[in-house]
């Protein structure tokens, strides 16, 4: 029989290279903005580079309640795989995924744009679609307003060629 309690049998013996270089590339974004309002890049457009990972403040079935974005920029809630943009005095919900295959969505800030990595597909900040192999729009999700608070409706979707007035209307106005 062999002594196996010299190795390490962890189901994820490779998760520390990960990690390590997870952890270095969250220091280098730090470092880079710092840098960046270092040379008077204003703070409002640092925050527009990059999306802010946000939670729900609230949830009752399938609508979760957020917070209304203080500015223009780019959230994103991965546990509900939704995206929150506030830009130009509007609010819009969008499903995290492609509506080609899928695909988590990313936010192209020097561009002002959304992208699909594995295909992509080019959208602009309203969801509309620009190029890449899809062939339509960014889905929008039912939204409405309390206040100060939004609510999205996740089992509510709008897809732009099938429902154009209700995809047009699925924003909310904010000053």
């Amino acid at each position: 029989m062999t002594d196996t309690s010299d190795r390490d049998e962890s189901p994820c013996a490779g998760c520390d290279n990960v990690l390590h270089r997870r952890g270095f590339i969250e220091r280098a974004a730090v470092l880079a903005a710092a840098a960046l309002l270092g040379v008077g890049v204003p703070r409002r457009l640092l925050a527009q580079m990059r999306p802010e990972v946000i939670a729900p403040i609230g949830r009752r079935a399938s609508v979760v309640d957020y917070s209304i974005p203080a500015a223009d920029g780019v959230q994103i809630d991965r546990a509900n795989e939704v995206i929150l943009i506030r830009w130009r005095g509007t609010v819009v919900a969008f499903d995290l995924a492609c509506p080609h295959q899928r695909a988590p969505l990313r936010w192209i800030a020097q561009d002002s744009r959304f992208e699909c990595p594995k295909h992509h597909s080019h959208y602009t900040p309203d969801g509309s679609y620009i190029s890449g192999r899809s062939t339509r729009a960014m889905d929008r999700l039912g939204i409405s307003r309390s206040g100060a608070i939004v609510h999205v409706d996740l089992n509510v979707i709008y897809e732009q060629p099938r429902q154009p007035a209700a995809w047009k209307a699925a924003q909310i106005t904010v000053e």
